[in-house]
């Protein structure tokens, strides 16, 4: 099936961020060199690290990464980590139910989005043809961690990238690419932002103009995404680049 192989990120500080992805997030060290640090689980690559410490900070207005979203087996893993972050001090930005799933979120340290959640069961999706109903509410944070009373250990085998979230300058155009470019169906629109997935899951990518209205081609030479890499598509082999200058290579 098409998804999110692993994403890449251009850093300032690669010691430190590694650090912090090994610590928060449970990653384990999967190679790398000089320049570059992987970090993965079950032998599945999450994340490479690439620094530069040259790289201008990421601009949050800038068209590019949103958020990168973590997606956990199952409710259990995910009240793990959350009471693992309650007691390292791990700072959350924000926890919502979307019907779908259950995520909480955050950023690195350099100011790159986070997303942790959990899938409920498809079956209990509601749809419409391609479209799957989807919602910003509440999550009850007590509920969730009393699911989750053993001691986290790192970020389970199994867990994937689940979906990657844009910034992106103006939605029509993010609409072509996502749908010409990449062939993926959109599952979901809300103001300012739309929701696009492969194979009937809910969503792989998305792209929203919240903070990037408006935004030109991302300048060069700035820390932040450097490139998603997207497994088991048909067009294999191939690299393509959003109207934004990000990179998507097909593997």
């Amino acid at each position: 099936m098409t998804g999110i192989d692993h994403i890449a990120l251009t850093v300032r500080d690669l010691p430190g961020m590694a650090e912090f992805y090994e610590t928060a997030l449970g990653l384990v060290a999967m190679g790398g060199d000089g320049g570059t640090r992987r970090l993965g689980t079950g032998g599945q690559v999450l994340v490479e690290l690439r620094g530069d410490r040259q790289a201008r900070p990421r601009d949050p207005r800038d068209a590019g990464l949103f958020h990168t979203a973590f997606l956990l087996p199952g409710r259990a893993d995910l009240g793990r980590w959350l009471r693992h972050a309650a007691g390292a001090g791990i700072r959350l930005t924000g926890a919502s139910d979307h019907g779908v799933s259950e995520a909480l979120y955050l950023d690195d340290p350099e100011g790159n989005g986070i997303e942790i959640y959990r899938d409920r069961d498809p079956a209990d999706w509601t749809r419409d043809g391609d479209r799957i109903e989807m919602f910003t509410r509440r999550l009850d944070l007590n509920d969730l961690a009393a699911s989750g009373t053993s001691a986290w250990r790192g970020i389970p085998e199994g867990s994937v990238v689940g979906h990657v979230h844009l910034q992106v300058g103006e939605l029509p155009q993010a609409d072509r690419f996502f749908r010409e470019g990449l062939g993926l169906a959109q599952t979901f629109g809300g103001p300012g932002g739309a929701w696009y997935g492969w194979d009937g899951y809910h969503h792989h990518l998305a792209g929203n103009v919240w903070n990037s209205r408006g935004a030109g081609p991302r300048p060069d030479g700035h820390a932040g995404l450097a490139e998603v890499v997207i497994r088991g598509h048909s067009h294999a082999g191939a690299t393509l680049g959003d109207p934004w200058g990000t990179r998507f290579r097909l593997v």
